[in-house]
């Protein structure tokens, strides 16, 4: 897929979420200020790019997407690693896999266990 694809096809869904004509959209506008996205339309919108795309963002990357631009670079660095500094490369054929993350990721807690209890007894003295 080349970079131009990827920036299509983000641009595309953000314009499908937004209910907005995709040539209103810039890769230089900022999703909060400038597109409206609150935090939970901002997770929202990048848990649909993780679908279409097959890729997991990390929470850690999550404060670096801050505008359309940051998206677009973000996700074409995930797919396109060696192509993601020249716009019009294509991608090498077959399916491109993202890099094994080396840190768990946060949003998928664990339910932790309660602490076993211990009965205690009280003697009386004798």
């Amino acid at each position: 897929m080349t970079n131009a694809e990827i920036a299509d096809q983000i641009v595309t869904a953000l314009g499908e979420y937004l209910k907005r004509d995709r040539s209103t959209i810039a890769p230089g506008q900022a999703l909060r200020d400038d597109l409206g996205l609150d935090s939970m339309a901002t997770i929202e919108l990048l848990f649909r790019i993780e679908e279409v795309f097959d890729l997991q963002i990390p929470d850690q990357d999550l404060q670096h997407l801050r505008t359309v631009a940051n998206v677009i670079d973000y996700v074409q660095a995930r797919l396109n690693p060696t192509a993601a500094s020249t716009p019009s490369k294509a991608a090498a054929p077959g399916p491109a896999k993202p890099a094994p993350s080396t840190s768990a990721p946060t949003r998928r807690a664990t339910p932790s266990k309660p602490a076993p209890t211990r009965a205690v007894s009280r003697k009386k003295p004798a």
